[in-house]
């Protein structure tokens, strides 16, 4: 698919550069990026969600077993 984008003349420079570099063209260099910045940012939304899902389902903290726990924790050697 084609499309058009604005970009300041640093970035475009900076982005012809690489892409000579690289010896790829334009196009691929910037579908590469955008797709880098997408899959790292699908990543936050993935982890943003299942805190919200835990943040729901999470039941406060059972007296007893939260003393089992740390029990537990300082017998154990790390």
């Amino acid at each position: 698919m084609k499309t058009a984008i604005s970009l300041p003349q640093d970035v475009f420079e900076q982005a012809d550069a690489l892409a000579r570099r690289t010896r790829k063209s334009r196009s691929q260099l910037v579908c590469e990026a955008l797709r880098e910045y997408v899959s790292r940012h699908a990543e936050d939304e993935v982890t943003g969600q299942l805190d919200r899902t835990l943040a729901l389902l999470s039941e406060p903290p059972d007296a007893f077993l939260a003393a089992a726990v740390q029990r537990t924790l300082e017998q154990s050697e790390w």
